[in-house]
């Protein structure tokens, strides 16, 4: 036979296209293996974060595209503008709390929402209180309903806690700082709230008298508590 016939050669007999790897499927490929790395980091970043603003992606170098799927596939639900949260995350009573928090990362949940999570009331807020600084802007949130409330100096940045909620960090003011703020505001949340709320964390010794007077007179409203913390002593 002639040595330069090859028409019998294996690669011959098998179009040639099924050994390589055409540019399509190579791109394909590539895309693929972004798409799939895009979103178990997104993933990763919501459950890191417990609730994700959608802002955070960019410093996390996440593809917007990589959101919007995980939306639609089923992964990710949208919980208002720009915020989202996985499906199975944990859910507790005050997550508007957690929401707000996420989405104000600098403000500080006070007043009524503050007493409902230190169980200092038996007040039920449809709205989440936050204080946020008096030269600020004001937020516009579609969810959750927010009733802000402007401080400024030491009255907005002493006495703030921070916990934990649905895996959110949560900036919130402390029990003595609470009584305090409930006097100041009392034109705003009724005389009979602030009262409660004294009594319920002096009884209950959630705060001592020395904290709920230092931070009654941050708040320039030492003179008006004085009476009513020397009826309970």
């Amino acid at each position: 036979s002639n040595p330069q016939d090859n028409s019998r050669h294996p690669l011959h007999e098998v179009p040639l296209r099924r050994y390589i790897l055409t540019f399509t499927d190579i791109t394909e490929h590539h895309a693929s293996m972004s798409k799939d790395t895009s979103t178990n980091r997104l993933l990763a970043l919501a459950r890191e974060s417990g609730l994700l603003r959608a802002s955070m992606l960019t410093s996390h170098a996440i593809p917007r595209v990589a959101l919007t799927r995980a939306v639609r596939n089923g992964k990710l639900e949208r919980l208002s503008r720009g915020l989202y949260g996985l499906p199975d995350r944990p859910v507790s009573a005050h997550t508007t709390l957690a929401e707000a928090a996420r989405r104000v990362p600098r403000g500080v949940i006070c007043l009524l929402s503050a007493l409902t999570y230190h169980e200092l009331t038996t007040q039920a807020p449809f709205e989440v209180w936050l204080a946020i600084d008096n030269k600020a802007r004001a937020p516009s949130l579609e969810y959750p309903p927010l009733r802000l409330m402007r401080f400024s100096g030491p009255a907005l940045t002493e006495g703030v806690e921070t916990c934990t909620i649905d895996d959110v960090p949560v900036r919130i003011t402390s029990v003595a700082k609470t009584v305090a703020d409930c006097f100041k505001f009392r034109n705003k949340i009724g005389l009979d709230v602030a009262l409660e709320a004294l009594r319920d964390a002096w009884y209950g010794k959630r705060a001592t008298s020395d904290e709920i007077w230092h931070y009654a007179k941050i708040d320039r409203v030492a003179n008006i508590m004085l009476p009513y913390m020397e009826s309970l002593s």
